[in-house]
């Protein structure tokens, strides 16, 4: 038994250069699920009002912190698939993907508890649209769109490595519609993005 013990502190005295080293990192791994929830009425199109359906997507960022409140993050996720509809009828399925780049402050870092603010530069790639009901066959382009991307949250210490994050954007994103190669509008689709993950100090 006095040998486990001996042993055990042994391996914890190796460990504990290499956990501090992880604890005081400047790099950080995200692992979430988020929500698209663009705005209720896009616009028209085609003469028509325009809506655009919510989606949900697991998401990862890598953030990297500059000092103990400033940091840079990068935001991606997997495809979100979007319908959109025209006088309420489904006419378009989408597929978006909407990576950010911005910086983050946090007003109580080093606190278990630190809400934040960011701001960023989004942009966002439509691709493989198809038309569906009155428009199916119709060739549809929805062009790419940049803009500016607001972000607010909570981040929650769990322990020196671990970290629990909730959180939203305000996206700026309008896109120019064509049907058949003729503009039919722009989509204001503007969303928030809100939803949960899990940080890892690496």
């Amino acid at each position: 038994m006095r040998y486990l013990k001996t042993l055990t502190a042994t391996l914890l005295c190796a460990a504990a250069p290499a956990f501090a080293q992880s604890a005081d990192s400047p790099w950080l791994l995200h692992l979430g699920i988020h929500v698209v929830d663009p705005t209720s009425h896009t616009g028209h199109l085609a003469g028509m009002s325009a809506s655009v359906d919510k989606s949900t997507r697991p998401t990862v960022s890598i953030e990297y912190k500059l000092d103990p409140a400033w940091s840079i993050e990068a935001l991606a996720a997997a495809p979100f698939e979007h319908d959109v509809r025209l006088a309420g009828q489904r006419a378009v399925r989408v597929k978006q993907l909407p990576p950010v780049v911005g910086v983050n402050y946090r007003f109580l870092a080093g606190s278990r508890v630190s809400p934040f603010l960011g701001v960023g530069v989004n942009y966002t790639r439509f691709f493989d649209a198809k038309g569906r009901n009155a428009l199916e066959g119709a060739d549809v382009d929805l062009d790419s769109s940049w803009g500016i991307a607001w972000h607010a949250g909570v981040d929650i210490a769990l322990d020196p490595r671990w970290s629990f994050t909730v959180d939203a954007r305000y996206i700026d994103i309008d896109s120019k519609v064509s049907v058949g190669g003729t503009t039919v509008g722009t989509a204001h689709i503007d969303p928030w993005v809100y939803g949960v993950s899990v940080g890892y100090r690496f």
